[in-house]
C-alpha cells in the first residue's frame, strides 16, 4: 500500500502497520509502499478492506508537491491454487462525509502538523466490517490523477513508526470555563515527547474536545500558544465526541512535540490514571545500545541523548519534532554519531542520502531540506556548508557497514556536488568565496565571525569533502578521479594555509577579513588533516589553552581532536562539566531531552547535541572501531580519575560489542570485553607512563591488572 502523502488501512477492523507510512520522499522520483502479511486476518466469506488516506496539501516546507492518490494491491492464492489481486479502483466506496474535516490550518507558516479535526458522529464503527450496508453514504472513488507508472515505486526499508511507550501523565492545573459547561484541564508529561495524546473518555454527543500543545506553560499556568520558540494559534487537535458510553481516539495523521497537553470543552473532570495518556512514538529501528558508569551526570546524559534521538525519528530524521520536523544534511551527519553506536540505523541514514540525490538541483548544490518545495519562495533556501555534509555522511555509512555498494550509489550526486564549487574557486585566492545561500561555520548562535568573501570553515569542510570522493574513487577502481581529488584537495590545503593561517599564535582565523581566531575553526582543521604536521602542535597547543567558546557543530571536532592527540582530560571536562554552557548544564537544569543549544530558549528537543552519548562510549569505555564495517576494534579506555566503573554495548553490522572497566577497592583494574565474531581486537591501556597493549579474541575477555592504576 501506498499513498500521497500518508494513509492507514484496515482489514476487518484490524489497522495495518505503523505511524507515518509511507516515509516521505520526492514522488516524482521515488514513492515508498509497505507490504504487510494478511493472510491470518482474512476469514472465510465476505471481508472488508477500509483505508483513510491523508494529503497534506501542497506548498510545504516539508513535502514535494504532488497530486493526492491512494494505491492498495492485495495479492492471495485461494485454497485450489490459483492466484487472485483486488486492486483500488474506482469499484471502491468512499465516504460522501468523512470524520476528518479537510483544510484545517497548518501548526505555522511552514505548513507542517495541520490540525487534525475529527467529527467521530460521521463514522459508524461497523463501516469497517463486512455485513454493514452503507452505500446510501458513500459514493464510487475517483481515478487519481496520478497513473500507475507516474511513480518509480520502491519497496520501504526502514521500519514504520511505533508506539513505543504510553506515558501516564499528572495533572497540573484545572478550571472551570466562565459559562461552567466545561472544564480547562492541564496535564504534564514529565519531558519533551514526541507522538500524541490518546483519551479513553465518557462520551457526550456533541462535545468538542480541543487538544492543545506545548512544551511550556504560559503566565497563566496555561498551555503557551507557540511551537518551541515560535508563535502558534493552530498547534492543537480537535475531536468532536458520538456519545458512546466509552470512546477511545487519537490523532493519527502528524504528531506533535510537546510537554503540556491543555484540554478544553469536556463537561467532566478527566482522571489521568484512566482518561488520558500520551502515546510516544518512533520510528521502530532496534536499539542496541547502552551506556552507564559512576557519575549519575553521564548516565542521564546519555539517556537524555537517546531519548532525544527517538523524538526526532518518525519516517525520516529531523532537526527538531515541532517546530521543523524537517531533515537536514548536517543535523543527520551529527545524529549519525549516536545512531550508529546505538541503532540499527543504516537504512534510516541512507534514506537522507537518497532524499537530497533526489532534490539535487541542476548545478549540484542541494535544498536546505529534503523533501522540500524549493521552488516555493519562502522555502528557497541553501546552505552552502551543509551540502559537504553529504561526504562526510555518505563516508560514516561506509566506516560503519564496510560496504562499498552504497559509495557506488552515491558517488554520482556527490561528485555533482563537488564539482560546482570546484568551478567556483576564485582563481586569485584558490578558494571557495562565500556564494549563494546562508552560511553557519557553527551554531546555534556562534561567535564564528564572517567577514569578507573566504570563510575557514566553509574551506575545510570542502576540503574534507575533496578528501572522502579520493578516498571513494579509489575503492570503486577510478584511478583518475582519485589522482584528480588528491591534487584538488592538497592545493586546497596550500591555499588555505596560505590565507588563513595565524604562524604567529598558530591559529585559523575565522575568515579572510576577520578579525579573531576562534577555537573551534583551529579544531576543525586539526580534525581535518589541513594543518601542516610540522605545525600541528603549536595548533593544538592554541586550541587547548583557549576557554571552551565552541557551539553545537564545532564542539564535535574539538571534543573528537583533543580526545585523539593526548588530551583527553580536557576533552572528558568537557563532557563532564555541570556549569554553563554545556550539555551537564542541561540536565542540571533538569532537562530529559536536549536542548537546541546551550541556551533555554530554542528547541528542547534537538537531537545534533546527542553525540555526546557517542563519545562516552567511543572514549570514556574506549569501544572504538580499527577498520570499515568493526572488522577491527581498539579497545582505549579513558580511566577518568573521579570515576569508578564505565560500561557500553554497542551496535556494529558484525554484532554488539560489550566493555566493561572497573577499579577495584584494592587498586586492581577489571576489563571485561564481549567480542562477537569477525572482529579482531585488541586491548590498549595508557595510564600515566605505561602503556599495555594486549590481543582480544571472540567472545568474553575477563582481564585483571595491577598496580597500573595511579
Amino acid at each position: 500500500m501506498s499513498c500521497h502523502h500518508y494513509a492507514h488501512v484496515y482489514v476487518n477492523g484490524i489497522r495495518l502497520g505503523g505511524y507515518g507510512t509511507p516515509a516521505p520522499t520526492n514522488p516524482l522520483k521515488r514513492k515508498l509502499y509497505t507490504v504487510h502479511e494478511v493472510a491470518g486476518l482474512l476469514h472465510r466469506g465476505m471481508n472488508c478492506i477500509t483505508a483513510d488516506a491523508h494529503y497534506l496539501g501542497g506548498d510545504a516546507q516539508n513535502s514535494v508537491n504532488g497530486l493526492p492518490g491512494f494505491r492498495l494491491e492485495l495479492h492471495g492464492q485461494a485454497a485450489g491454487g490459483h492466484g487472485f489481486k483486488v486492486l483500488s479502483d474506482s469499484s471502491w466506496q468512499v465516504l460522501a462525509d468523512m470524520p476528518h474535516q479537510a483544510g484545517t490550518p497548518y501548526q505555522q507558516e511552514r505548513r507542517i502538523s495541520a490540525v487534525e479535526a475529527y467529527d467521530a458522529r460521521k463514522l459508524d464503527p461497523l463501516w469497517r466490517y463486512a455485513g454493514g450496508e452503507f452505500r446510501s453514504l458513500c459514493t464510487s472513488a475517483h481515478p487519481a490523477l496520478i497513473s500507475n507508472d507516474a511513480w518509480t515505486m520502491q519497496l520501504q526499508t526502514i521500519p514504520e513508526g511505533q508506539i513505543e511507550e504510553e506515558l501516564r501523565l499528572t495533572s497540573v492545573a484545572m478550571l472551570q470555563e466562565p459559562d461552567q459547561s466545561s472544564y480547562i484541564q492541564i496535564f504534564d508529561a514529565g519531558r519533551v515527547v514526541t507522538g500524541w495524546p490518546r483519551i479513553r473518555l465518557r462520551g457526550y454527543a456533541g462535545a468538542v474536545i480541543r487538544m492543545r500543545y506545548s512544551e511550556n506553560l504560559d503566565e497563566q499556568g496555561r498551555a503557551g500558544h507557540n511551537v518551541a520558540n515560535e508563535e502558534s494559534e493552530t498547534y492543537y487537535d480537535e475531536y468532536t465526541m458520538r456519545g458512546d458510553e466509552l470512546e477511545d481516539w487519537q490523532p493519527d495523521f502528524s504528531y506533535k512535540s510537546f510537554r503540556y497537553v491543555e484540554l478544553t470543552g469536556y463537561p467532566d473532570i478527566i482522571d489521568p490514571a484512566s482518561g488520558i495518556v500520551v502515546c510516544s512514538a518512533h520510528t521502530a529501528l532496534p536499539y542496541r545500545g547502552h551506556y552507564r558508569c559512576s557519575n549519575e551526570m553521564l548516565n542521564q546524559l546519555y539517556a537524555a541523548a537517546v531519548r532525544t534521538q527517538k523524538n526526532n525519528m518518525l519516517g525520516q530524521l529531523v532537526d527538531c519534532p515541532h517546530r521543523e520536523q524537517a531533515q537536514y544534511l548536517a543535523d543527520t551527519e551529527l545524529q549519525a554519531e549516536l545512531l550508529l553506536y546505538n541503532f540499527d540505523a543504516v537504512d534510516m541514514l541512507e534514506k537522507t542520502l537518497s532524499d537530497f540525490a533526489d532534490a539535487q538541483l541542476e548545478d549540484g548544490t542541494f535544498p536546505f531540506v529534503a523533501p522540500t518545495t524549493f521552488e516555493h519562495p519562502s522555502f528557497h533556501i541553501q546552505i552552502p556548508e551543509w551540502d559537504l555534509h553529504y561526504a562526510t555522511l555518505l563516508w560514516k555509512l561506509y566506516q560503519a557497514t564496510g560496504e562499498s555498494g552504497r559509495i557506488a550509489a552515491y558517488y554520482e550526486p556527490l561528485t555533482r556536488m563537488i564539482s560546482y564549487y570546484l568551478g567556483t574557486i576564485d582563481s586569485a585566492m584558490g578558494l571557495v568565496p562565500v556564494g549563494k545561500g546562508w552560511h553557519i561555520s557553527d551554531w546555534p548562535y556562534p561567535a564564528v565571525e564572517h567577514e569578507g568573501l573566504f570563510l575557514t570553515v566553509q574551506q575545510i569542510k570542502f576540503i574534507q569533502a575533496l578528501d572522502i570522493a579520493g578516498y571513494a574513487a579509489a575503492l570503486l577502481g577510478k584511478s583518475e578521479d582519485q589522482q584528480r581529488y588528491e591534487q584538488q584537495a592538497a592545493a586546497m590545503r596550500k591555499h588555505l594555509n596560505a590565507h588563513l593561517y595565524l604562524p604567529e599564535s598558530g591559529a585559523y582565523k575565522d575568515s579572510i577579513g576577520a578579525s579573531q581566531a576562534h577555537q573551534g575553526v583551529s579544531a576543525l582543521a586539526l580534525f581535518a588533516n589541513v594543518v601542516p604536521l610540522e605545525e600541528r602542535a603549536r595548533t593544538l597547543a592554541y586550541v587547548r589553552k583557549k576557554e571552551w567558546e565552541c557551539s553545537t557543530v564545532l564542539a564535535l571536532p574539538l571534543i573528537r581532536t583533543l580526545f585523539d592527540n593526548g588530551c583527553e582530560a580536557e576533552a572528558y571536562a568537557i563532557l563532564s562539566r555541570r556549569e554553563y554552557p554545556g550539555w551537564g548544564y542541561m540536565i542540571e537544569q533538569g532537562a530529559l531531552t536536549l536542548w537546541e543549544g546551550w541556551q533555554d530558549i530554542e528547541s528542547h528537543s534537538h537531537a545534533w547535541n546527542g553525540y555526546p552519548g557517542r563519545l562516552l562510549q567511543e572514549y570514556i569505555v574506549g569501544i572504538r572501531p580499527a577498520a570499515p564495517g568493526f572488522t577491527q576494534a581498539v579497545i582505549r579506555p579513558y580511566l577518568a580519575a573521579d570515576l569508578e566503573f564505565a560500561e557500553a554495548a554497542v551496535w556494529t553490522v558484525q554484532g554488539n560489542i560489550q566493555v566493561r572497566w572497573e577499579k577495584t577497592a584494592c587498586r586492581k583494574l577489571l576489563i571485561t570485553a564481549h567480542l562477537p565474531a569477525g572482529i579482531s581486537a585488541r586491548l590498549e591501556l595508557v595510564c600515566g607512563n605505561q602503556y599495555i597493549e594486549q590481543a582480544l579474541h571472540a567472545g568474553l575477555n575477563e582481564l585483571t591488572f595491577e598496580g597500573i592504576l595511579e
